[in-house]
């Protein structure tokens, strides 16, 4: 199959694949995809990267969020092709195995799930939330998670696992020089 270079490193065959870095976790990777397949199915199908759920399919239910920029993003409805410039964030990029991220540690904590469906959005959006408001009100919290949806019924071990996270990362700033 004979490719053909396009502008920033991308190429292009004759069936319309298109093979481009995308910078996830903080590494680059190559991966081939159509043009408008979503970031989820590349994440999922190309990267091995299984934190993002796929759920409704259509943004709605929060399964799927990835951080953007260190902003929450729905990634079923995005196009991979079109965020090949930014800096993604996965579920498995947020802490490590070593070195949770606070608001990994604290749905832990507070055993915030049950099936755990949901688990990936409510994190990555949480996380998100506290970079941009590291002491959100109730009412903050509420709104930022409500396009998550939860269906086992965790909803206050949710909001018990974020009001721990806020705790943590409050921690976590105090300890850094």
């Amino acid at each position: 199959m004979k490719m053909m270079a396009q502008q920033s490193a991308t190429t292009v065959s004759p069936a319309g694949l298109r093979c481009y870095s995308l910078k996830v976790n903080g590494e680059e990777r190559e991966v081939t995809s159509y043009r408008d397949t979503s970031l989820l199915l590349v994440l999922r199908n190309e990267l091995s990267l299984n934190g993002p759920k796929y759920g409704c399919g259509l943004g709605e239910c929060g399964a799927c969020t990835v951080m953007i920029d260190g902003v929450a993003a729905r990634a079923c409805v995005i196009p991979a092709f079109g965020v090949r410039q930014r800096a993604i964030t996965t579920l498995e990029g947020l802490g490590s195995r070593d070195a949770l991220h606070p608001v990994q540690l604290a749905f832990i904590e507070e055993q915030a799930a049950q099936c755990g469906y949901c688990l990936n959005g409510m994190i990555m959006t949480t996380a998100a939330l506290l970079r941009d408001l590291p002491c959100p009100s109730d009412q903050q919290i509420r709104s930022a998670l409500s396009g998550n949806l939860c269906r086992c019924g965790t909803h206050q071990e949710i909001l018990c696992a974020v009001k721990r996270a806020v705790q943590l990362c409050l921690q976590q700033a105090e300890e850094q020089p």
